[in-house]
C-alpha cells in the first residue's frame, strides 16, 4: 500500500463549459437513468439521516419538483441534455441558496448524503471520487454563514 497521497481528478465540468467540449461523466454515469437513481437515494437518504434533519427541513414536504430540477442541473454539469439553463437559465448556485442559512454542518450534512447515494449508485471508483470532489467544491463554495471564505460575495 503506497503511502503517497492520491492525485486529485479534475473536477466534473459545470453547465457554463465550452460549447462542444465533450464532458464524459454523463455517459459513464449511465446517463438520465443513474443521475434519476442517485438523486432518489441522495433525497432518501437526507430524509432518513439525523444528521440531515436540517436540511430537509429547507425543503418542502414534497420533493417532487426539487428532484426534477436537481435532476436536470446534474444532467447538464455531467454533459446531458441541456434542460435547466433552457428552463431556468444560469444556476447561480450561491444567489438560489442564501434564503437558507449554510454552514459547515449544513455542508457537511448534504455531503454525507451525496458521498452515501454515490457509493450506492456509480459503481465506478474514479468517476465516483470525482463527482465527490466537484461536489465538495460546490458546496462549500454554496456556504452564507459568517466567516466563511466567500464572504467577499455578501452584498
Amino acid at each position: 500500500m503506497s503511502t503517497q497521497e492520491p492525485v486529485v481528478p479534475v473536477a466534473a465540468p459545470s453547465v457554463s463549459s465550452t460549447a462542444g467540449t465533450q464532458n464524459p461523466h454523463f455517459a459513464r454515469i449511465g446517463g438520465e437513468a443513474a443521475i434519476v437513481q442517485l438523486v432518489d437515494r441522495f433525497y432518501a437518504h437526507m430524509s432518513e439521516r439525523p444528521d440531515a434533519q436540517g436540511i430537509r427541513a429547507m425543503h418542502g414536504v414534497d420533493l417532487t419538483d426539487v428532484k426534477r430540477v436537481l435532476v436536470n442541473y446534474l444532467v447538464e454539469w455531467m454533459g446531458g441534455p441541456q434542460r435547466y439553463s433552457v428552463e431556468r437559465g444560469h444556476p447561480r448556485l450561491r444567489r438560489k441558496h442564501l434564503a437558507f442559512a449554510i454552514g459547515p454542518a449544513e455542508r457537511d450534512a448534504w455531503m454525507n448524503c451525496m458521498r452515501t447515494a454515490l457509493q450506492e449508485v456509480v459503481s465506478d471508483g474514479e468517476l465516483r471520487m470525482q463527482l465527490e470532489h466537484a461536489f465538495f467544491k460546490t458546496a462549500d463554495f454554496i456556504r452564507n454563514d459568517q466567516g466563511n471564505h466567500h464572504e467577499h460575495h455578501h452584498r
